[in-house]
């Protein structure tokens, strides 16, 4: 999506989840359905506005026109951790990190299927040739390469946990439609609503609330900017993401007193 002109980014007060901010960069948790920065049909109510109301007007003046200080994103859905520059120092440092692949970052997952084990999605990913809305797997695309190890399986689904070498635009929730375990509440690229045969009445009541991607990122690792030191977040499940690991939990207690 365009940027819009930092001169029309608005300062609006918004709640924000800070865990870590000095003056060169602020750690923050995300919230599902808060949009990174303005573009196409979204003017304001972003996060970008709410750290100009949070920052002042110092960080217009950081980074790219209407997005202050942002290094990257998470899409609207995504819940989790975001590094944001506060001076242009730590802008330039973050983005020459997150380029050369220093910034780790881990998400956590939870997909439709049951896989049988972790490994490596290494396939480009392009904007999609007919719907531009989406992405898509592409050998014309940029390369994208995601790690993944399976952390619980349940009855129709698998707790996954991600790590990103790259962070190309909606690259896990591609990746993982591409290997045919897309996430769960993933309507872009996930199909229609799948509950397993068999679940539980709590099981298949939160799935059919859940209407987010199940994607949450949960660790971020880098070089401080300014120190030079190792840094490192974490930010525990939201609510909805924490009720439907419940919910798999539940279902999976009740499939094993079915075989005892």
């Amino acid at each position: 999506p365009e940027a819009v002109e930092t001169s029309l980014l608005e300062p609006q007060e918004m709640p924000l989840s800070i865990l870590h901010e000095d003056a060169e960069l602020i750690v923050l948790d995300k919230s599902a359905g808060l949009v990174v920065h303005p573009g196409a049909g979204v003017r304001d109510g972003t996060l970008a506005n709410g750290l100009l109301a949070h920052l002042g007007q110092s960080l217009r003046v950081v980074g790219a026109e209407g997005r202050p200080g942002i290094v990257h994103r998470l899409d609207k859905d995504t819940s989790g951790l975001m590094v944001v520059a506060a001076s242009e120092a730590a802008h330039a440092a973050l983005v020459r990190a997150m380029e050369a692949r220093e910034v780790r970052r881990e998400y956590e997952a939870v997909c439709v299927g049951v896989m049988t084990a972790g490994g490596t999605v290494d396939a480009a990913v392009g904007r999609h040739p007919v719907d531009r809305l989406r992405m898509a797997v592409r050998d014309t695309g940029k390369p994208a390469r995601t790690h993944y190890r399976v952390m619980n399986r349940y009855r129709g689904h698998t707790r996954v946990l991600c790590r990103l070498e790259t962070g190309r635009t909606h690259q896990i929730r591609v990746h993982m439609a591409h290997i045919r375990y897309p996430l769960v509440g993933d309507a872009l690229y996930g199909g229609r609503l799948a509950i397993p045969r068999g679940a539980t009445s709590g099981l298949a009541e939160t799935l059919r609330r859940f209407r987010r991607q199940a994607l949450h990122a949960r660790r971020l690792a880098l070089v401080h900017p300014a120190t030079g030191e190792e840094v490192a977040w974490e930010a525990p499940l939201p609510a909805d993401f924490a009720g439907l690991i419940a919910a798999l939990e539940a279902d999976r207690a009740a499939e094993d007193g079915e075989h005892d």
